[in-house]
């Protein structure tokens, strides 16, 4: 008789955790057994992002080889976020002078070191602007060339133009830029012909047409978060530096759904 008692007791118990989670008495268990699934997902998201904090659930599926859609239906049950920060970002001033067009809107490229982007933007270190200046090769995603200078011109963009020719052994099919003083300076422009490269510009005012930079940069911001945390100019430096490494080697790119260069490795 007791143990009748005790059965019709669980089962009431059963019956009112049931009524108060809004599931059927028989998904009980699965749902608890469900929900401890998810916590070990919890844990392992908040894992990744002690190293990789900007991954969204994209990169989280990829890295952790599980279903994209499982990953965001967990970061949405917990109000899981990427630990990033938002940093505005830099506008070029643009010149008129010179007969440049727009060379890659229908085109893109079948291989490495066939189109490089570039662009320019600063970062205010300790109330100091400080200019950071990269090229991208479109088709591996990797960062070729890094440059920080505290003057934006076209010096700082000959040094990654050579930085980048170094690093490849070689000059692009196409250099791609916006409208900026500093890369279509006759220095910049004479250095690229002279190399037979062919030279694309954005339309004016039409930062999404070099996206792909644009895109890097955001990102790289983004990641990076407030550089006043470093105490110095060479700790400041060296974030830079390191981070535009984790970038290229450690951080899975969703187009490739691998770091850039591993992506490249496949192409040398």
């Amino acid at each position: 008789m007791g143990k009748k008692i005790e059965l019709i007791k669980h089962a009431v118990i059963k019956s009112v955790v049931a009524l108060a989670l809004g599931v059927n008495r028989k998904n009980i268990y699965r749902q608890s057994k469900r929900d401890q699934a998810d916590l070990s997902l919890k844990a392992d998201i908040e894992k990744v992002w002690d190293s990789h904090p900007a991954y969204g659930h994209l990169r989280l599926a990829y890295h952790l080889k599980i279903n994209h859609k499982r990953i965001t239906r967990v970061m949405k049950k917990y109000g899981l976020k990427p630990p990033r920060r938002k940093i505005h970002h830099f506008c070029t001033v643009s010149t008129p002078h010179h007969t440049f067009t727009n060379l890659i809107k229908s085109w893109q490229p079948t291989g490495p070191n066939q189109l490089w982007v570039a662009d320019v933007s600063f970062i205010k270190f300790q109330g100091r602007f400080w200019y950071l200046s990269t090229i991208v090769d479109v088709f591996t995603r990797q960062v070729l060339a890094v440059q920080v200078s505290r003057h934006h011109n076209h010096q700082l963009i000959l040094s990654t133009l050579k930085q980048a020719v170094m690093v490849t052994d070689t000059f692009p099919w196409v250099f791609h830029t916006d409208q900026g003083t500093e890369f279509m300076a006759q220095a910049t422009i004479d250095f690229l012909l002279e190399n037979q490269v062919s030279i694309s510009v954005s339309d004016k005012a039409s930062p999404w047409q070099n996206g792909y930079q644009e895109s890097f940069f955001g990102r790289f911001k983004d990641e990076i978060g407030d550089v006043n945390r470093f105490e110095t100019v060479g700790e400041f430096l060296e974030a830079i530096y390191q981070h535009v490494s984790y970038y290229n080697n450690d951080r899975i790119h969703t187009a490739l759904k691998m770091p850039p260069a591993i992506y490249a490795a496949i192409f040398s």
